[in-house]
């Protein structure tokens, strides 16, 4: 597609860097590599994610989901980040900041997902907090906010090493896998290496 690739010409701000990994927006290119990847871990993800749509792992769908991704990088609504391997460009896992508010809020929403052969081997830390610092920095956001399960102690280790600090508690927050789920919600702010609930 195109566009994506005038997007990110345009956007050099969005192509990221960290260690071994290449931290970028999808393009239409990716489509393999993520249905063969999402398939390959749709057991693995899905006790943590919406229900998939019957269609979700097709080239019409994931063209769809191309055309929103550039629609709400141009609104300045959402990024989201593909992670590869720099080694061989494989992909391992994605992660994005959505519900963007500007003005007197300066906040967005992290959410994450790796593929099944790559959890656990610190991956996904490394890309969070390399998001984390563009969007601190590139992106001039205050905070960002995360919630997760609360029996999915792999992502709240994963937010409290990356500088999260648990402020809550939501009942039935988010449709997961089909059901109404509680969350432990997170927050980290801008500027604060050690962060603490007063």
């Amino acid at each position: 597609m195109l566009l994506f690739t005038r997007m990110l010409a345009a956007r050099p701000d969005l192509v990221l860097e960290a260690g071994p990994l290449l931290i970028r927006p999808p393009q239409m290119s990716d489509f393999v590599q993520w249905a063969a990847l999402r398939a390959q871990s749709r057991e693995f993800l899905q006790g943590w994610e919406p229900t998939w749509p019957t269609d979700d792992l097709t080239k019409s769908a994931f063209r769809r989901r191309i055309i929103r991704y550039l629609r709400e990088i141009d609104r300045d609504e959402s990024y989201p980040f593909f992670i590869f391997t720099n080694a061989d460009g494989r992909l391992v896992g994605g992660l994005n900041l959505t519900n963007i508010r500007r003005g007197a809020a300066a906040m967005a929403t992290l959410g994450y997902w790796m593929g099944a052969p790559y959890a656990g081997k610190g991956i996904m830390t490394a890309a969070v907090n390399s998001v984390l610092d563009r969007a601190f920095t590139t992106l001039k956001l205050r905070r960002i906010e995360a919630a997760c399960v609360p029996e999915n102690v792999i992502s709240i280790r994963l937010l409290e090493k990356a500088g999260f600090v648990r402020e809550g508690y939501a009942r039935d927050y988010l449709l997961i896998n089909g059901q109404w789920r509680d969350h432990v919600l997170f927050a980290k702010l801008a500027g604060r290496s050690v962060d603490r609930m007063l």
